[in-house]
């Protein structure tokens, strides 16, 4: 494959799609309807425009897609219209679920269906983010032949279509929330005037919780403690006008652990717990 499409060059897919220029592959874009700073990247990377999104289907032996996940359905919906029928990698943090009906609808428009997840940075000279990949395994060999020997790295998944979305909202449900979490205990610290001493106390306690599994079985052993806690700290981020609907959030994952109460649950206990009851 020698020529491939990218849909749209964003700043990770912009950097994705340079990796590939950089081996001395053709990267078709379509600039119609896209600001100043996607053709700014997308000269930067090396990427050639095309007029239309016809041109660009009908000259890529495979097209991938990197764009916010809102749009990442339309985007499919757009190339399944053309019957397009390539290798299509739909890259974009989407539900499994969704990941399954936009496959179905490419599927049915004549396109082989990649799904993948990336995980990290952009690649740069000091960054090498992970390409996860699932589905068949000549489609998935063939999408990770064209980042050989780039700053991409190409993890396979042994289970089809869904898989490498589900890790990679696994990952984000944790990587993102945790900011949005950190932003609001800063903003309330700040609010009772004790920012400096929230930042002393976060430099002596673990930032690694997803690292260490062990600590869920803790957790959950510890729930009928933390959460009143945390309706607490709804009440005292509603009282200064912050958000506290993660507060509340967490609390409602606690109060699932409420029958753990000091007992000697092992990890995957406490993950069961979690789950809907039928």
């Amino acid at each position: 494959m020698t020529t491939i499409g990218i849909l749209h060059p964003g700043s990770m897919g912009a950097a994705v799609a340079g990796e590939l220029t950089g081996r001395g592959i053709t990267v078709l874009w379509c600039p119609t309807g896209r600001g100043a700073a996607t053709a700014a990247r997308a000269e930067r990377f090396g990427l050639e425009p095309v007029e239309e999104l016809d041109e660009l289907l009908d000259r890529s032996a495979c097209v991938i897609s990197l764009c916010p996940p809102a749009a990442a359905e339309a985007v499919a919906r757009s190339v399944a219209e053309r019957r397009y029928a390539g290798l299509y990698m739909e890259a974009n943090a989407v539900s499994p679920e969704r990941m399954g009906r936009m496959a179905a609808l490419l599927a049915a428009g004549g396109a082989a269906v990649v799904d993948g997840g990336v995980v990290g940075s952009p690649p740069s000279p000091t960054r090498s983010p992970r390409l996860y990949l699932s589905g068949a395994g000549d489609e998935v060999a063939r999408v990770a032949e064209l980042f050989a020997d780039t700053r991409v790295r190409v993890r396979g998944l042994p289970g089809g279509i869904g898989q490498a979305s589900g890790l990679k909202l696994s990952f984000a449900s944790y990587q993102k929330a945790s900011r949005a979490l950190a932003a609001v205990a800063h903003a309330m610290a700040s609010e009772y005037g004790v920012g400096a001493e929230l930042l002393d106390i976060a430099r002596d306690h673990s930032t690694r919780h997803l690292a260490e599994p062990d600590y869920i079985a803790d957790a959950a052993a510890k729930a009928w403690r933390w959460e009143p806690e945390m309706r607490e700290v709804a009440a005292a981020l509603t009282a200064v006008g912050l958000p506290a609907e993660m507060a509340l959030g967490a609390a409602d994952v606690l109060a699932r652990w409420a029958p753990a109460k000091d007992t000697g649950l092992d990890p995957t206990e406490a993950i069961e717990m979690l789950r809907d009851t039928p």
